[in-house]
């Protein structure tokens, strides 16, 4: 059973997300967390709920993928959203495939992208993506000829909207610049107060072709979030345990204690400021954090109104 949930009296501010025209939220739903590589899994109902409070906020734009779990994060929210699906915004990606957490290949011909995509429509229990990503590809498969027309059919056949691309690199300048030949209309990118690259790699490319930019990781994998001190040890069986390893860990504690003493306004949450933070960049449309309960989902969204939110961002709406 779905709990009830009430929202912050906020307003929430949408974007235009580059070319695309899609009018989406600035704070989005990331689903990595769904994939079993956070530390635990979710049932139907665990899931219903962050869905549950994304619609009392106002959210529209959700970010998944077919390696987050094999394509277990896409049936999730599928059956989450399969009710009110033309409310949302449906991003996700292609080209890994998961075999066990931490485990994956990369699978990337022409035939393996509609294998993927026609997998990731059936978990999302709908017809269209509106946002089909390259997920993380390297400069050597990237400009596949084959691969684009592939993509480019799919779109003819209204299976995909839109196309994107979730660069691997921060400050990959040539893929970004190589969007418009590719019809690449949004980017989403690392970004966040501890990793400030792409201000003056990628953003200016981003602004110039008017792409759309969804943060990701807005949040440092949770050291933004203000909940963990240095010597925080995380378990090996997520994430941050299993890459990021004890010393990058401290490092990016410390400096966060920093932030927080000199930068973040008293009584306001580190979480909320961190991603008001990233919205404040003239070329980002949304950020997309992850979140664990409905609760975590309703104080992303309170972001919105901070004041580092401008209601003359370039792409308000």
């Amino acid at each position: 059973m779905v709990k009830d949930v009430l929202c912050y009296h906020i307003r929430m501010k949408y974007r235009i997300l580059g070319k695309t025209g899609l009018k989406v939220s600035v704070v989005g739903l990331g689903t990595w967390q769904f994939g079993g590589e956070w530390g635990r899994t979710y049932t139907q109902d665990e899931a219903d709920e962050l869905f549950v409070a994304a619609r009392d906020c106002g959210i529209n734009l959700i970010d998944t993928a077919e390696c987050y779990g094999d394509h277990e994060s896409e049936r999730l929210v599928g059956t989450a959203i399969e009710h009110d699906r033309v409310r949302w915004i449906v991003a996700t990606k292609f080209g890994h495939m998961f075999h066990k957490p931490f485990d994956r290949s990369e699978p990337r011909r022409p035939k393996d992208v509609v294998h993927q995509v026609e997998a990731s429509l059936t978990a999302l229990r709908t017809d269209y993506i509106d946002l089909l990503q390259y997920h993380s590809w390297g400069d050597d498969t990237f400009y596949n000829d084959d691969v684009l027309a592939t993509v480019h059919k799919l779109k003819q056949m209204g299976k995909v909207r839109h196309l994107g691309n979730s660069v691997g690199q921060g400050d990959n300048v040539k893929q970004i610049a190589a969007s418009k030949n590719m019809d690449i209309t949004a980017i989403q990118i690392i970004y966040n107060r501890l990793d400030r690259r792409p201000q003056d790699t990628t953003f200016p490319v981003c602004i110039e072709q008017n792409l759309g930019v969804l943060s990701r990781v807005p949040l440092a994998s949770g050291y933004l979030s203000g909940k963990y001190k240095v010597g925080h040890v995380f378990d090996k069986n997520e994430v941050r345990g299993h890459w990021h390893g004890q010393q990058r860990s401290d490092a990016a504690l410390k400096e966060v204690e920093q932030i927080q003493r000199e930068e973040v306004p008293a009584g306001v949450p580190m979480a909320q400021w961190a991603l008001a933070w990233c919205l404040q960049h003239p070329a980002v449309t949304c950020v997309i954090p992850g979140c664990k309960s409905g609760q975590q989902v309703r104080d992303n969204a309170a972001a919105a109104a901070l004041d580092l939110v401008k209601a003359d961002h370039p792409q308000a709406v």
